[in-house]
């Protein structure tokens, strides 16, 4: 109806959790001579639309401050006529300290994920080197446990969130969007590409309130160990069948406060289902505020 797809509800669950994997796996590691920018915040409300459905609505805070620590925050969940039939909800944030060499050294990293009413937590603590001390793992309906950490799985990797903002703080300094890094979910270790498409122009719209030049490139997960399923699941899933298609996962990338590293403007995942678009609707740095005309007429309805 209206031009609008009927999903299946396995259809809308891989749409609803690919949009909130966007994040997730976006990881790049910065050269360890960028300068890293301090004393900012920025608040990025993005909105997800799958075959014209608005299907998720993502929350983003990202804290640096003067002394290096930084402090990133991630709400994403299903909304609409999508949230009554998939009520899916995950909060993430990490803590940590970028050093004068420009390492990023996480403190502390914690995943909540809401399905229904069953509520499933991971929680990362790591040594002062970065390294992966302990992961406690708070199941639904079971008493919490820390998961065995084998080294081939953990040694040399970092959590999503940091990773997510040492590549948009590489930006600063490359203006491009492009590098690889690996990282351990809990469960499996694998390997972040970006590839760089060049520098692109965008056009503010209804949906985002972005203009101006940004740099496009297309993400890639690459298994490397752990537990993987012989099928593609999940993120992999939609990756794949973006590659069948004819185009990867694509992100473009700028800079909006010229004190702080850039963010993420806009995300295009193609599957078999139709396109999915994730747009930066709102935008709050603490000294001007953007919102784009889409979210305020929702918002007054």
């Amino acid at each position: 109806m209206f031009g609008i797809p009927v999903f299946s509800a396995k259809t809308q669950l891989y749409i609803a959790m690919a949009a909130a994997l966007l994040f997730w796996p976006q990881i790049s590691l910065a050269d360890s001579n960028t300068p890293q920018v301090q004393g900012t915040t920025q608040n990025l409300v993005y909105e997800v639309y799958a075959g014209g459905v608005h299907a998720v609505q993502s929350k983003v805070r990202i804290q640096i401050g003067p002394d290096g620590h930084y402090d990133m925050n991630l709400h994403a969940y299903t909304r609409g006529f999508l949230a009554k039939i998939l009520p899916w909800d995950g909060l993430f944030e990490t803590h940590g300290q970028t050093l004068a060499d420009g390492r990023h050294l996480p403190a502390s990293h914690k995943s909540t994920r809401i399905w229904k009413d069953e509520t499933d937590m991971a929680e990362y603590l790591f040594k002062p080197d970065g390294s992966l001390e302990k992961l406690t793992i708070h199941d639904y309906g079971k008493k919490p446990y820390e998961r065995d950490l084998e080294e081939e799985l953990t040694t040399g990797t970092i959590d999503v969130l940091t990773a997510v903002l040492a590549v948009l703080e590489d930006y600063n300094e490359s203006g491009k969007c492009a590098g690889r890094s690996e990282v351990f979910d809990g469960k499996r270790r694998f390997e972040q590409v970006f590839t760089d498409k060049g520098t692109v122009e965008l056009e503010p719209s209804a949906y985002n309130i972005y203009g101006g030049p940004a740099a496009k490139c297309t993400v890639e997960v690459i298994p490397v160990s752990g537990r993987w399923h012989k099928k593609p699941r999940g993120w992999l899933y939609i990756q794949e069948q973006g590659r069948k298609l004819g185009m990867m996962p694509t992100l473009w990338i700028a800079q909006i406060d010229k004190d702080g590293p850039a963010v993420p403007v806009k995300i295009h995942i193609k599957t078999i289902y139709g396109s999915m678009f994730m747009h930066l609707a709102e935008y709050d740095n603490g000294q001007n505020i953007l919102v784009a005309d889409r979210r305020m007429r929702e918002a007054d309805k």
